[in-house]
């Protein structure tokens, strides 16, 4: 059998001892490192999509807080009526998306002081809205009359057309034949919600908002992009 040489055998011995303080290295110090580094990427990723999905949030809650003045009503003056109640003299002017009028103002002698605004509202699926979506990401409103708590709504001064794009809208750009059909066929769609959630409308309905007003005050009307309408005093 053949023998090894001493120089040989401690060489053995060496390499060995270096293999196994590299795997205990490997072990000890380099593989929780690997771990580390990887719990640490690991964690870097679930910040971004955290961080992600929290702009996207705060998007959508954005889109759905969004609100567009769209008319603006001056009370003019303010003086008692041959009947001895209050007559209003009011200027009702619309407003596009950016607050900038649309068409003539409408100047209006109202019998009364608690004046209503009638509208038609056209509400679309949240999805959409939150989406931002170009078509359907934001409600659309037609003023249909305005009268006060003395008059009948039938009784109302007329403002836009049932049945017509509103003016507000015609002026911004050119309708297109999704809206179009929606305005033509309000009320059809109304009663019919299966086929109204068909083309992603959430609601089609008539609304009023109303102020008891003042003179030389200024009111805002305010549509919100889910639909919702408010009349406030803005000075």
């Amino acid at each position: 059998m053949r023998v090894l040489r001493p120089g040989f055998f401690w060489a053995l011995v060496f390499v060995a001892a270096a293999a196994g303080g590299i795997y205990l290295a490997d072990r000890l110090v380099l593989a929780p490192g690997r771990l580390l580094q990887r719990q640490l990427e690991e964690r870097d990723a679930q910040i971004r999509a955290l961080t992600e999905r929290n702009q996207a949030l705060e998007a959508a809650v954005r889109l759905l807080r969004h609100a567009e003045r769209r008319a603006r009503l001056v009370v003019l003056d303010q003086a008692p009526g041959p009947e001895g109640h209050q007559r209003t003299r009011v200027r009702f002017t619309e407003l596009d998306a950016q607050g900038d009028p649309v068409g003539e103002p409408r100047e209006l002698t109202l019998d009364g002081d608690e004046i209503y605004v009638d509208t038609l509202v056209i509400k679309f699926e949240d999805d959409f809205v939150t989406a931002g979506d170009a078509l359907k990401g934001k409600a659309l409103l037609l003023f249909r009359r305005i009268f006060t708590d003395r008059r009948r709504p039938a009784e109302g001064e007329v403002l836009d057309r049932e049945g017509q794009i509103p003016q507000s809208y015609a002026a911004e750009r050119a309708p297109t034949a999704f809206e179009r059909e929606l305005w033509a066929r309000f009320w059809e769609l109304a009663n019919n919600p299966e086929e109204a959630k068909q083309r992603g409308v959430r609601a089609l309905h008539g609304e009023a908002v109303s102020a008891r007003v003042r003179k030389d005050r200024v009111y805002s009307i305010t549509l919100r992009s889910t639909g919702e309408l408010t009349i406030q005093p803005i000075r």
